[in-house]
């Protein structure tokens, strides 16, 4: 068995009713996931991320069939209620990033981002080799848009008008102080792309990331 094979069987382990369902949950296109399980394309690494953060597959037993299918320990965290929420989601997954602490997989204890909103995982490669697809970054709410760290790297989520663009990218000064400029480290991903402040839902710096190992 293949690890598109494998993939195909993760449906039923985790309790899905159909391709679809799991697409969804994968936040992948069905086509794409059919494309998969049909063995015409392999599994993306971005696919493999999901599946491990998401849903704590071995991807060891993905990739070669050893161990079991899913890992049964669970994340190892501060037993208190002191620490900065984790949030297992995509920036697509959510309309608005909004912190609720009940909605929290967990607390991170780790003094060093305890200043921060939330911790969460990335995903995709735009942003590397600065932040690679399944680290998890520590984020801080930033509200005044006039006093920003240049050259820092930023998550942005806009409204309609900017096409409610939600992303992690780099932020420079724009000629036109009311606008920002938002640029990938990846040099694969060349072009700058310019917001107006105004159109800012919600704006918070990286400050830093951890292993998932760490937490």
């Amino acid at each position: 068995m293949n690890e598109n094979q494998r993939l195909k069987t993760l449906i039923d382990l985790l309790g899905f009713k159909n391709q679809k369902d799991f697409a969804l949950a994968l936040n992948i296109q069905p086509g794409s996931l059919s494309d998969i399980l049909r063995e015409r394309i392999n599994v993306s690494n971005a696919v493999k991320d999901r599946l491990n953060l998401k849903f704590n597959v071995n991807l060891a037993w993905l990739e070669d069939g050893i161990g079991e299918p899913v890992l049964k320990k669970p994340p190892i965290v501060a037993p208190s209620k002191e620490g900065v929420p984790y949030f297992n989601l995509s920036l697509e997954d959510t309309d608005k990033f909004i912190v609720e602490e009940e909605q929290a997989e967990y607390l991170v204890n780790y003094r060093p981002f305890n200043d921060c909103t939330a911790y969460l995982p990335v995903y995709g490669d735009s942003m590397y080799p600065k932040y690679a697809s399944g680290e998890i970054i520590a984020v801080k709410e930033i509200t005044n848009y006039d006093v920003l760290q240049w050259g820092e790297a930023y998550m942005v989520m806009t409204d309609e008008e900017s096409n409610s663009l939600r992303t992690i990218k780099m932020v420079f000064e724009h000629p036109d102080s009311a606008k920002i400029i938002l640029r990938s480290s990846n040099p694969n991903f060349k072009g700058d792309t310019i917001i107006n402040k105004k159109n800012i839902q919600t704006l918070y710096i990286i400050k830093g990331k951890i292993t998932r190992n760490a937490i």
